[in-house]
């Protein structure tokens, strides 16, 4: 019997620069879904990406003087390296700069336009640069862009937009015969009465003021518009194509599920499904818009100097550990906040303590009362019962969340089953039934349950804490159990032995300790985006009268020539008011006479006269110097005039 196929996609990221953690929660997220469905038996294919088009794309390039194809190269290797550091097993990572996907761009634009849905005008509005985004006046918020809050400026230009106005009505009824096509419910709510129902304006689709994108390519002035650009991955990904599909699509399509950022739910539930229709292709099952994992301070931005990275977590906690947290705390629809304190106190409460503690005393238990065997036997306590209960209860608890791609609420289910083997060690008092040898069977049947729930609910736990399991089974000498069984208490082999030695699967963190490693990290970060410094040996401290004893003034070179038989020095004629003045300085090998000449610059103007290689000096003019050794000298950023004092 064929798997039945499920297809799920996270949006692509935009390669503008590193995922943060808040970027890196909804691959992590996904992941854990897909790992889940694998479990129950489905053929997952699992695809993410990067989208790398675009004008910001283009001005980051420019800034680092370097191509478009050079910088996405870069940042989309980055991009991919943290999707693999949080151990996620997507199939297919597409980039929208890979041929395949810029080629069935290209067909599917003129297909829409040959079709009379894509037509050409102009645009005028205000327009957003980073959200690559046209808005009215109306739409903007307090005068800024509705979505990230920058500001924007006056656009207009020749474009290409699409009738979103001929499928309005079609995708409205969609929305309401298909309840769950959006979720959850109050993201729909919001897309129905915010956009759909007030009725759509035409979209924008390419645009000239740029090149780094896909050219159209019957109108090469212009190049196609982000949005159709990158969310045709989902389909160019698995094999689309206008002129005639692959095997691979007609057995994917249409996706099972596109989880994204509330942020842009607009594009994924409004013009994605119309761009779709126009295409005559089926739409999505669902669209999940997932909330924001925010900074204990708000949403984190490099502006705001509060981005948390997830290989910085990593390095700290562990992969898993991180895996846990952002799956864990972040509620079903409203935003989860992260900081370090919070990433502490849920590593020592549930991980250390209740996970780790409990693996721990039940392998240790083994190994002190029976050299590490685990054996079956027909003794009873009255309270395995109730175990056993909650244990195969579990599963079904942990389905039900998990079909509604409620992962907090599944996770937590696990953890209260470990929570419940804990209190079923303190129930049945092991160190107490080893005291007496006639309870030596109830004391094997006590580590015998406890091994099978653990087993149950290591397996549980796969989809989210893949090591952690892998390390769970490995001590207990056994592995995950088959997903039609889990709901059987008692599969645990007899006579098997766990490990001799238990390992620690999460130690206890000290903030304290941890505080002092971000301080350091910080700091770090900082002087990196700050680039290259010179830091000096401090002098003596000066107070303000001795500042007021110089005197700088702007001069204007006049005439400048090299000081015979020297090496370094140039020697300048320095108009300074109505006087002149002559001033040797030591940036011959990075000045020549012609380029001083009429440059103005700073001059320390009550500098006591003295002779350099015999040459009378009456000042000085002030410079910078670099790393390299390299003299600039000092100018001012605006037109002055000779004398003009610099206080």
């Amino acid at each position: 019997m064929s798997k039945k196929p499920y297809y799920m996609t996270t949006a692509i990221a935009y390669a503008s620069g590193k995922p943060h953690i808040g970027n890196t929660y909804e691959i992590v997220l996904a992941d854990a879904i897909a790992r889940f469905k694998r479990q129950q038996g489905y053929d997952v294919f699992f695809q993410t990406g990067t989208d790398e088009h675009g004008q910001k794309v283009e001005l980051k390039a420019e800034e680092k003087g370097v191509s478009p194809k050079e910088f996405v190269d870069e940042t989309a290797g980055q991009i991919k390296d943290i999707w693999d550091l949080m151990n996620t097993s997507y199939d297919k990572f597409i980039r929208t700069t890979d041929d395949y996907h810029e080629k069935v761009v290209q067909k599917i634009f003129k297909k829409l336009y040959d079709k009379g849905d894509i037509y050409k005008g102009y645009y005028e509005g205000m327009y957003c640069t980073p959200c690559e985004s046209f808005f009215t006046q109306s739409q903007l918020v307090d005068g800024k862009c509705p979505d990230c809050g920058r500001e924007v400026k006056a656009a207009k230009e020749e474009a290409y937009f699409f009738k979103m106005s001929n499928y309005t009505q079609k995708l409205i009824d969609h929305i309401n015969s298909h309840p769950d096509f959006i979720q959850p419910e109050s993201r729909k709510n919001e897309m129905m009465n915010n956009f759909l129902l007030p009725g759509l304006q035409d979209l924008c689709v390419s645009r000239t003021s740029f090149k780094w994108g896909i050219p159209v390519d019957f109108d090469d002035k212009h190049v196609v518009y982000v949005w159709l650009d990158a969310l045709t991955n989902y389909i160019t990904g698995i094999g689309y194509d206008p002129d005639g599909s692959s095997e691979q699509f007609k057995k994917f399509w249409p996706a099972d599920l596109h989880l994204i950022g509330k942020d842009i739910l607009r594009f994924h539930t409004i013009y994605w499904p119309i761009m779709l229709m126009a295409l005559d292709v089926p739409l999505p099952k669902q669209v999940f818009g997932h909330p924001w994992l925010l900074q204990g301070d708000g949403k984190m931005s490099k502006s705001k100097g509060n981005v948390i990275y997830a290989d910085d977590l990593v390095d700290l906690f562990g992969v898993d550990a991180v895996r846990f947290f952002v799956l864990h705390e972040m509620p079903f629809e409203n935003d989860g906040v992260i900081t370090w304190e919070l990433m502490v106190e849920r590593v020592n409460s549930e991980l250390a303590n209740t996970l780790g503690n409990l693996v721990n005393r039940t392998i240790s238990m083994s190994n002190k009362y029976f050299d590490g065997v685990v054996t079956k036997t027909a003794a009873k306590t009255e309270f395995d019962d109730d175990l056993i209960k909650v244990t195969t209860e579990t599963v079904g608890k942990v389905v039900k969340k998990m079909e509604k791609l409620k992962v907090a609420d599944a996770i937590s289910e696990i953890f209260t089953l470990f929570k419940r083997c804990n209190k079923y060690i303190d129930e049945t008092a092991p160190w107490v039934l080893a005291k007496d040898e006639a309870d030596k069977d109830k004391l094997n049947t006590v580590l015998y349950n406890l091994t099978e729930a653990i087993t149950i609910g290591a397996t549980l736990l796969m989809s989210f804490m893949p090591e952690t399991s892998e390390s769970i089974f490995k001590q207990l000498n056994t592995s995950a159990r088959s997903f039609t069984d889990l709901e059987k208490f008692g599969l645990y082999p007899s006579g098997n032995k766990v490990t001799d030695t238990p390992e620690i699967l999460f130690a206890r963190q000290d903030l304290e300790e941890v505080m002092k490693v971000v301080s350091e990290k910080e700091a770090a970060a900082k002087k990196a985006a700050l680039g290259p410094v010179i830091d000096l040996e401090p002098k003596d401290e000066i107070t303000f009268p001795d500042f007021e004893k110089m005197q700088f003034q702007v001069g204007r070179i006049i005439s400048c020539e090299e000081v015979p038989k020297s090496k370094k020095l140039l020697v300048s004629q320095v108009q300074i008011g109505s006087e002149t003045k002559q001033i040797v300085s030591g940036i011959k090998p990075h000045y020549m006479p012609k380029d001083m000449v009429g440059k103005d610059v700073m001059v320390l103007v009550n500098l006591k006269p003295a002779k350099l290689a015999g040459v009378l000096s009456e000042g000085m003019l002030l410079c910078a110097e670099n790393d390299k050794g390299e003299l600039s000298l000092m100018v001012p950023d605006k037109t002055m005039i000779p004398g003009a004092e610099i206080c």
